[in-house]
């Protein structure tokens, strides 16, 4: 087990192109921290330079109190699991698994132990003479995942692992890694752009953009509290509805006037925005799929919107509205709360009203896109 600390890390490839700039984090021993964040964000190069597979441009990479930045990727004690499995097609389930450690010459009776113990672990003890071709999607991720467990490192790196398997598969071996994690309980970077693994996996996450850090914080804080509206729309799915609106201040009460209706800002966001004395200002009004609230036309505070797509999702219906001054929110309902009655008058082009409370918006500064609370 192990710390891993970058400090001001950063990676140019060529003279123009950075990929990763001031990426300063501390990962404490035995922490599973997520790395997610869109295509090209630098995520992905971030891990490899932690592995040694590329070269940093400027900072520090230290693993367990040691600096690494000259270390060869096999004297750095880490394991990594690729997105495309890396198992060699000619040997069995078993060899692959042991190949590393024979390189480093272990007795016999150490492989096999390691080995099984890992096969076991994973479930995957009656497919130790197979070769790779004879296996599943899911099978040969288990026995790359296993091919790291049995080299024993101090640092677990994993790039987006999962990507290549389907939804349901995904959902498996993804409470499969929660299982694997405490069992061997060491410390963990995990690579993905799917933000809803990063929620279900990660001690914290460290979301990326454009090469740097936009926040690190648990799931539940990168949720709740979003740094900013790119963290706001990117944790969240259907992502974060956002409004053009504005904030008003009166006599310590605040309101957001949005949607041509005005909403007052009630509960401990209120009381936090008081505390904050914020000015009134044209802000982005953020409210979550979730929170929004069906409310009738009689509500002071209901903002009346018209039907453009109902999507049954089973459990619960995601309806795409557009208020009379062009917003497209995306609302979700529970079917469970329903009846028949009352799903019809959600259908495509029905008038529903919509409102949400206090506690449920979010306000990022209008040009600096920076979360007020936050």
């Amino acid at each position: 087990m192990a710390t891993v600390k970058l400090t001001n890390v950063k990676k140019v490839y060529g003279k123009k192109v950075v990929a990763v700039d001031d990426f300063n984090l501390e990962i404490a021993d035995k922490e599973f921290v997520v790395f997610v964040g869109p295509s090209g964000c630098g995520k992905s190069t971030t891990l490899r330079m932690i592995a040694g597979l590329e070269e940093i441009t400027e900072g520090e990479i230290e693993i367990d109190g040691v600096v690494v930045n000259d270390l060869q990727p096999k004297d750095r004690d880490i394991a990594m699991v690729f997105q495309n499995y890396a198992l060699y097609p000619h040997l069995t389930v078993f060899e692959n698994m042991a190949f590393s450690l024979r390189l480093k010459k272990m007795p016999q009776d150490e492989v096999y132990a390691r080995v099984t113990q890992a096969a076991e672990i994973l479930g995957i003890t009656e497919l130790l003479l197979r070769k790779p071709r004879e296996l599943s999607g899911g099978q040969r991720q288990r026995v790359a995942i296993g091919r790291a467990m049995v080299r024993d490192s101090k640092v677990f790196l994993m790039d987006e692992p999962l990507s290549n398997l389907d939804a349901k598969l995904r959902n498996q071996m993804r409470a499969e890694i929660i299982l694997l994690r405490q069992k061997i309980d060491t410390t963990f970077v995990y690579v993905t752009h799917d933000q809803t693994e990063a929620m279900t996996l990660g001690d914290r996450i460290v979301i990326m953009k454009d090469g740097f850090i936009q926040q690190v914080g648990t799931p539940t804080e990168v949720f709740d509290m979003p740094d900013n509206l790119f963290v706001a729309e990117f944790i969240g799915a259907p992502k974060m509805n956002t409004f053009e609106a504005r904030l008003n201040r009166m006599n310590d009460r605040y309101f957001v006037d949005v949607c041509n209706t005005r909403i007052e800002v009630s509960g401990e966001k209120g009381l936090e925005l008081s505390r904050k004395k914020v000015a009134s200002k044209k802000i982005i009004l953020g409210v979550r799929p979730e929170h929004v609230t069906l409310s009738h036309a009689n509500d002071p505070q209901a903002i009346p919107c018209k039907v453009e797509v109902n999507e049954m999702m089973g459990s619960e219906i995601y309806l795409h509205v557009i208020t009379p001054d062009g917003e497209k929110p995306v609302i979700r309902v529970q079917t469970i709360q329903l009846d028949q009655e009352q799903r019809a008058s959600l259908a495509y082009g029905k008038t529903i009203y919509i409102t949400f409370e206090g506690k449920a918006m979010h306000f990022f500064d209008a040009d600096t896109t920076k979360n007020l609370l936050a």
